[in-house]
């Protein structure tokens, strides 16, 4: 059974669909959440499923981000995970910390990698008149949004779209993107997952 720990940030809608992905004969448990804002949503929800969490507020660390990545992999070390998952964890990496889990770490992107890589990816997408968006789970390297991709899903980009409404259709298909990655790549299979 491997070990999972998911990263967040925010109120965690995508933790809660991995950790409920995570039950009968998945291959895979939550043994912790760990934000790095203290008050974040999802802290609460994976202490209402009885996941343990942690909290390493990123603040007071200021610009040293070795320090933090030092208190971050402090907790993950008393979980001990197998596979971390990145889900809505609003910091960048070091190159340092990543290599510490090459080939283990996974992250949920909202666009059509290797399109849009970083931040407003929706309004990017409809600002280039793109017919359809999408989200995709990849391994993270050292290269922001660039590791090998793990899985694809596919929406239109309607007529009259704004940012909000296309990410709350992205939204959707990541809450099922991403557990059916992380059961495969639980199970050692790295082919990619392909949602339409």
């Amino acid at each position: 059974m491997k070990r999972v720990a998911i990263l967040i940030s925010g109120g965690g809608s995508n933790m809660v669909a991995l950790a409920e992905s995570m039950a009968g004969d998945h291959p895979a448990r939550p043994v912790l959440v760990l934000s790095n804002v203290p008050g974040a949503g999802g802290l609460a929800k994976a202490e209402g499923m009885g996941i343990p969490t942690a909290l390493v507020d990123h603040r007071p660390f200021g610009k040293d981000r070795a320090a933090f990545e030092a208190a971050l992999q402090a907790e993950l070390d008393r979980a001990a995970p197998d596979i971390l998952c990145l889900a809505g964890f609003m910091r960048v990496l070091t190159e340092g910390f990543v290599t510490g889990w090459a080939g283990r770490m996974l992250n949920i992107h909202p666009s059509l990698l290797p399109k849009y890589r970083g931040l407003d990816t929706h309004a990017r997408a409809i600002a280039a008149g793109d017919t359809q968006a999408g989200c995709s789970v990849h391994e993270v390297t050292a290269e922001l949004d660039g590791g090998p991709i793990l899985g694809q899903a596919r929406v239109p980009v309607l007529p009259g779209d704004t940012p909000e409404t296309l990410a709350a259709r992205v939204l959707t298909m990541e809450h099922r993107l991403y557990p059916a990655v992380l059961h495969r790549f639980a199970m050692g299979d790295r082919r990619p997952v392909m949602l339409p």
